[in-house]
């Protein structure tokens, strides 16, 4: 079985408050975006992980779609050996929540192929446990998203009538050095009421909170929303923590800009 797990973009992103078990509140609205890994997994006599595409960085004993199978297993363990093959195309360490998708659409493929039966509230359960971005892609529609963004509510956005360029400057941004750097607090606007308001008015009245500590300590990533920008993108914003920067613009109306050969680029049209 084949799936192609998607990232996904963070449309606004407010830190709101330290909590006690050293995590933050925060609130985002998640929207599922069109770059994709591969995913394939086939029954085998032994548990086999093997990547190819992007290098992926760390022990692969430790990818997360492994952790997914185990954390499955140790409730089911009807749950019999296989091959697991992916094929890294997301941008790792970029605020793009690739890894988390692999790890989800990883439960919901074993889910169909072992036909465990598990509901859309279980595979969000078992996702919390890998990641607090990975219940996100069990929904993979847009949503409200709290607590540690686990608390999600779907929401209706569809951004389909515009297009999109995502850059990804291959710059890593350490998300728990990112966190030490702000100051938590509550938004004057909630995002439910501010991402209601037409697209062309977001740049006005939505912020990511990451965006000031992490332009300080890379200038390049707040150069390329300034780019976007002047070539007449209607918003602009990094994703998560960084350093992916997407902007949305007009309707097959990208103007051409010259990138740094060593950026990756994906135009949506």
């Amino acid at each position: 079985m084949v799936v192609f797990p998607n990232c996904k973009i963070n449309l606004g992103l407010h830190v709101t408050r330290k909590r006690p078990d050293g995590f933050h509140d925060l609130e985002t609205v998640f929207y599922p975006f069109p770059v994709t890994d591969a995913l394939e997994v086939l029954t085998h006599p032994s548990l086999q992980f093997a990547s190819s595409g992007i290098d992926v960085p760390g022990d692969a004993t430790d990818n997360l779609c492994l952790k997914a199978f185990h954390l499955l297993q140790r409730d089911f363990p009807q749950l019999t050996p296989v091959n697991i093959h992916l094929h890294k195309h997301i941008p790792i360490g970029a605020g793009l929540g690739g890894g988390s998708a692999d790890a989800a659409f990883m439960l919901q493929l074993l889910n169909q192929k072992f036909q465990l039966g598990l509901s859309e509230a279980a595979l969000i359960d078992y996702a919390a446990q890998l990641g607090s971005d990975c219940p996100f892609f069990i929904l993979n529609q847009p949503c409200y998203a709290t607590g540690r963004g686990e608390i999600m509510e779907p929401i209706q956005l569809d951004l389909s009538a515009w297009s999109f360029v995502l850059v990804h400057p291959g710059i890593h941004v350490n998300t728990g050095w990112a966190f030490k750097q702000l100051t938590p607090q509550a938004p004057v606007h909630s995002l439910t009421e501010m991402i209601q308001l037409p697209v062309a008015e977001w740049k006005e009245v939505i912020r990511n909170d990451f965006e000031a500590p992490v332009f300080r300590a890379h200038p390049v990533i707040g150069a390329i929303k300034d780019q976007l920008y002047t070539a007449g993108a209607v918003y602009a914003a990094m994703s998560g923590s960084g350093s992916a920067v997407f902007g949305i613009f007009p309707k097959n109306k990208i103007a051409g800009i010259l990138w740094d050969t060593s950026y990756r680029v994906f135009t949506i049209k």
